[in-house]
């Protein structure tokens, strides 16, 4: 289990996390997901310990993961796949890996056979993998100690439509085996077939969460208002779910006329009222629509290229 609560994380004036709490239950895959720069990466480093957040707490197994004895044997991190040392050949990787963690010499070849790199591709330099090559060695390591929890940031990168099946058909495996899965990914598709449970931030703070049924049973409503906070707390007072969005919109699970009267009675003119069409895509540009970079309708250009 990863328990994540209240978390913060600010560099200088900047806030990257803001007042973040979620937790990835044990046999679920959670899908953690969010434009470029709305927090994700550096809540996974906080969770794995490679960033010290500033207010709040993340564990996993109930514990920091620095107090874990031998982290290693419980948790498996995949945050970057390209960071892997060029000079050595992938089974050098895992050697060196098997050795730290105190492992026998045979798991090496028990987790090349799992994720598919051959002992000619393992006899390779890193530098000479592709990427997706490279995304599988870090599967590798992180499977290498049989840990309880996988922390992944973007683990299909590189790979081909039958790599991302089989990574897939992996992590379902891992979870049905009771294992915990907290899976950042830039492919709507891919984590809307394998997530049990999403988890979406925009500008650093939970957008929306919940089980994939839920959030995606076509039941959650989209109202916009000039005053969006006083728009929340008037559905909320109503006995509803309200989540600002960041870009003066509330998501609620207030249906249409529900919403409508609240907002009438509260004196707040709604300048959008629409339902999500059940779709994650759908949901996921509704819902961080003011934290896309990409979010305004691109203008062909004219005349000279830029």
């Amino acid at each position: 289990m990863i328990q994540i609560a209240a978390l913060t994380k600010r560099y200088g004036d900047f806030i990257a996390v803001d007042d973040v709490s979620f937790t990835a239950e044990p046999g679920r895959v959670t899908g953690f997901l969010g434009p470029n720069g709305a927090g994700k990466s550096t809540t996974l480093r906080t969770v794995v310990g490679l960033a010290e957040p500033t207010t709040g707490r993340a564990t996993v197994l109930g514990r920091r993961y620095a107090d874990l004895p031998n982290p290693g044997l419980e948790v498996g991190v995949l945050l970057d796949a390209s960071a892997q040392h060029g000079g050595r050949t992938g089974r050098e990787t895992l050697v060196l890996a098997q050795r730290t963690l105190g492992l026998p010499r045979t798991r090496v070849d028990e987790v090349l056979e799992l994720v598919g790199l051959t002992r000619p591709e393992a006899r390779r330099r890193v530098r000479d993998y592709s990427l997706g090559m490279r995304q599988r060695l870090g599967i590798a390591t992180a499977l290498l100690g049989d840990p309880a929890v996988l922390v992944l940031d973007e683990p299909a990168n590189g790979l081909d439509p039958a790599g991302i099946r089989w990574m897939r058909d992996l992590l379902r495996s891992f979870a049905d085996g009771g294992g915990t899965v907290l899976l950042s990914s830039h492919l709507l598709a891919e984590i809307e077939m394998i997530a049990d449970d999403i988890v979406m931030i925009g500008n650093g703070r939970v957008v929306a969460s919940g089980s994939k049924a839920t959030l995606l049973s076509g039941a959650t409503t989209l109202a916009r208002a000039d005053d969006a906070d006083a728009l929340g707390a008037a559905l909320r007072a109503a006995g509803h779910d309200a989540t600002p969005t960041g870009d003066g919109a509330v998501a609620t699970d207030a249906g249409l006329a529900a919403a409508g009267r609240v907002a009438f009675a509260a004196g707040l003119p709604l300048t959008e009222l629409r339902a999500a069409d059940g779709s994650l895509e759908e949901m996921f540009l509704a819902l961080t629509a003011g934290t896309q970079r990409d979010g305004a309708t691109a203008q062909p250009t004219t005349g000279a290229a830029a």
